[in-house]
């Protein structure tokens, strides 16, 4: 029998717990090595030519092995995704999500981060020896540093608990620094959901929770 949480099959998730149910059993089957590949024929590529309906916002991190469309087996059109080295917020990027949640009406986003990020690695470096990268690369340990602060001074200080401060925290920031975001999470029309991705093992794990969504005890 088919979940509630989930959207009727062939039909776009149109809340936040619909949209996070349809990313946690994509995320299943990319784990079982059972993935559907959907909305990549080229039916689906002609017909979304002309207007894209995604059902969930990601803001990610740039690394090349943490692909939101494969590790959540989604198509062509299902995903609007914003990346950034260590998802770092600045204005394009949360001018972006606003699109995403004002112009294309989604009601999920997802912070997604991952271990063995090397932005944080280089925050953690930055803050342990006061040594600042050169170039743009300071702007990104910048931005990440009071994660690792935060973290640091609770007394979790592995990169794994500082890795999953840090989409905590960024997941916090959105809800906080774009008024629009804030409105639509407090009118119930979209929601945060902060998670890390296991390079290893393929599987999510939720973090942290923004707003009302309904989370399956397995996925935290």
């Amino acid at each position: 029998m088919k979940s509630q949480r989930q959207a009727a099959p062939g039909t776009r998730p149109q809340t936040p717990t619909q949209a996070w149910a349809e990313l946690a059993a994509g995320n299943a089957r990319f784990m079982a090595d059972e993935r559907k590949h959907p909305h990549q024929d080229v039916h689906s590529r002609s017909r979304m030519a002309v207007k894209q309906r995604p059902f969930a916002i990601f803001f990610g991190c740039a690394d090349s092995r943490v692909a939101a469309e494969i590790i959540f087996d989604q198509g062509l059109g299902d995903l609007f995704v914003v990346r950034t080295a260590g998802h770092v917020v600045d204005p394009s990027v949360l001018g972006s999500l606003e699109f995403g949640v004002g112009v294309l009406d989604c009601p999920l986003i997802v912070v997604l981060g991952h271990d063995s990020c090397g932005a944080v690695a280089a925050a953690i470096e930055s803050v342990e020896t006061g040594r600042m990268p050169p170039g743009f690369l300071r702007d990104i340990v910048e931005r990440v540093a009071p994660s690792v602060l935060v973290a640091t001074r609770q007394g979790r200080t592995s990169p794994a608990e500082i890795e999953c401060e840090h989409v905590a925290q960024t997941a916090q920031l959105l809800a906080t620094r774009s008024a629009l975001i804030s409105d639509y999470v407090e009118a119930g029309r979209v929601a945060i959901v902060g998670a890390e991705y296991d390079l290893a093992h393929g599987q999510i794990r939720v973090i942290e929770v923004v707003g009302d969504v309904e989370i399956d005890p397995e996925d935290t």
